[in-house]
């Protein structure tokens, strides 16, 4: 992430620890900024919160969004390399549970910058190398089995290149996993409370 305000939500524990592993073979600098993460709102469907918001702000749009909204498993695609750039991800399906999630947060109220992509949920694999010819095809090649496990959101205030500093953390408390995310019968089991999200 660059400045601003943005909404994230980790990954779980397995997929955490593997996308971290990837992270820290290609690109330790962005091992090192935070956990993996995905971006809800901030990087592409809507900009950043461009306006001072209060937590209480916050809190008042975002809380019953969460409260709503059911704790969901989304298999990983293969990883994309942005065009033009060195810049490598490990995309989601932008439709489904994480799309409703990210429409009800762009329609909360919030004031949210204009946005520059489509929305394109993702956990970025390497941003600050210039990767080799050879490593990007190893980076390419690479497969995450395990699945994003989304049990919470988080509004982080990134002001880089200082840390990242979580304003509001919300679970997510809408009943059972949705059965259209979960990609095998073991990742119900799989679900633990994630960590802290940090900058992206």
């Amino acid at each position: 992430m660059a400045e601003g305000i943005f909404i994230i939500a980790t990954i779980g524990v397995a997929a955490e620890g593997r996308v971290a592993a990837i992270q820290r073979e290609f690109d330790p600098k962005l091992a090192a900024n935070s956990p993996p993460h995905v971006t809800l709102a901030g990087s592409s469907g809507v900009g950043p919160i461009c306006a001072p918001v209060s937590v209480d702000e916050l809190r008042a749009a975002l809380e019953p969004i969460a409260a709503a909204t059911a704790p969901m498993v989304l298999p990983f695609q293969r990883p994309h390399r942005f065009m033009q750039t060195n810049i490598v991800v490990l995309p989601l399906d932008p439709h489904g549970p994480i799309r409703v999630l990210h429409e009800r947060i762009a329609a909360s109220g919030l004031p949210f910058e204009r946005p520059r992509f489509a929305f394109t949920p993702h956990v970025t694999l390497s941003l600050y190398r210039t990767l080799g010819t050879d490593e990007v095809r190893r980076l390419l090649a690479t497969r995450v089995s395990e699945p994003a496990v989304i049990e919470r959101v988080s509004v982080q205030l990134t002001n880089d290149p200082q840390p990242s500093r979580t304003l509001l953390d919300l679970p997510l408390l809408g009943g059972a996993i949705s059965p259209a995310a979960a990609t095998r019968d073991g990742a119900r089991s799989s679900l633990r409370p994630s960590r802290r999200g940090g900058r992206g």
